[in-house]
């Protein structure tokens, strides 16, 4: 076989691995829910996996941060709440993080 062959043949089974990837490619999901006095974010990725020791941020409309909690075990984070208005960010590390506004944000 020559080298451009071989060359072709690699170069062919490595696009099929990257298309397989984005075959298996989960994005990031967070429901927040007004729980009593706290907010409680459940973070986790599409395809049922959990966010565990995930950073979850609360930010005021002026880009300030307020707070910063880790997920739990549950992959929940737990805020208290506030009469402000803000936005929560979980941040993945994957393409986009994920913001929730406050206006968004229901009683359980």
């Amino acid at each position: 076989m020559s080298a451009v062959a071989l060359l072709k043949k690699s170069l062919i089974g490595i696009g099929l691995l990257s298309v397989s990837q984005l075959a298996f490619a989960h994005y990031p999901l967070m429901h927040c829910s007004i729980v009593g006095d706290n907010i409680e974010c459940e973070a986790g990725y599409s395809d049922g996996s959990k966010a565990v020791d995930y950073q979850v941020n609360m930010y005021d409309y002026d880009d300030n941060l307020i707070a910063k909690v880790k997920t739990d075990k549950r992959s929940i984070a737990t805020f208290n709440d506030t009469p402000d208005e803000y936005y929560l960010v979980f941040d993945s590390g994957h393409e986009y993080p994920v913001e929730v506004d406050s206006v968004e944000i229901t009683e359980k």
